[in-house]
C-alpha cells in the first residue's frame, strides 16, 4: 500500500522522494521509521492525518504520516 510521508525539522532528509513511500499492509509507524532508518529515538511526535499517535499506530492506505524530532528551545 502507497503512504504520504513527511519528515520534519533535523529529519527532513529521511523524507521519500515525492514524500511516498510503498510499506506493507498493517504497517505501523514503528516499521516505517526502521524502513526509513531513522532511530526511534529521534522520533517525538508522529501524527497520522493530522491526529497524534504512538508507534503501534497501523496505517492504511494513502494515509498521511507526519514526523517530528524533539524541539529544542530556550
Amino acid at each position: 500500500m502507497q503512504i504520504e510521508i513527511k519528515c520534519f525539522a533535523t529529519l527532513s532528509d529521511f523524507t521519500p522522494e515525492g514524500n511516498a513511500l510503498a510499506v506493507d499492509d498493517g504497517a505501523t509507524i514503528q516499521q516505517v521509521i526502521d524502513t526509513l532508518g531513522i532511530t526511534v529515538e529521534d522520533v517525538k511526535i508522529m501524527f497520522i492525518n493530522g491526529k497524534h499517535e504512538s508507534l503501534e499506530s497501523v496505517l492504511k492506505e494513502g494515509d498521511r504520516l507526519g514526523l517530528f524530532p524533539a524541539v529544542g528551545g530556550g
